[in-house]
């Protein structure tokens, strides 16, 4: 039951699950990209993610954007749109341009990873249902789906807190 709840298509409750469990939601993210990243402050999982957001946002349309920040938790929902001035979508480029991209954000003082984008696909994952996810990115198309491939070795059960 807590897995359709949490399903942005057939959300019984009048509050969505990621607006009451915003805070304990993030904290699971964060934990788990930190992880993945190999770092140890909250504030350089903060950077990398908004990093990895903001580059994968640049490479969208206007209604493939809101499609996609849609499907996410609330605060990586808040992070996707802040500060954002629509423009033509970014030519997707190699994984190796995207990731200088990612860590070119705040480049004084950044310390996100070069498997900044596979770890943050990885925690994201565990946030969002494979039938929320799969759609969207299948609707952006093949590099979208590119972007946030997860190996099976790095793949988590989907986990809600709460």
């Amino acid at each position: 039951m807590l897995a359709l709840a949490k399903s942005q298509k057939a959300s019984p409750m009048p509050m969505p699950y990621t607006y009451r469990h915003a805070s304990a939601e993030y904290r699971l993210y964060l934990d788990t990209a930190r992880d993945a990243m190999g770092l140890i402050s909250d504030n350089a999982t903060y950077t990398a993610t908004e990093a990895v957001l903001l580059c994968f946002r640049r490479r969208l349309t206007l209604r493939q954007a809101l499609a996609f920040a849609d499907i996410l938790p609330c605060v990586l929902r808040a992070i996707f749109v802040a500060r954002w001035q629509p423009t033509d979508p970014a030519p997707w480029g190699s994984r190796a341009d995207q990731i200088a991209e990612c860590r070119a954000l705040r480049p004084h003082h950044n310390l996100t990873p070069e498997n900044c984008i596979d770890a943050v696909a990885e925690a994201l994952t565990t946030q969002i249902l494979p039938t929320d996810l799969a759609p969207v990115l299948a609707a952006i198309g093949p590099e979208a789906q590119a972007f946030w491939s997860v190996p099976p070795a790095h793949r988590h059960a989907v986990s809600f807190p709460g």
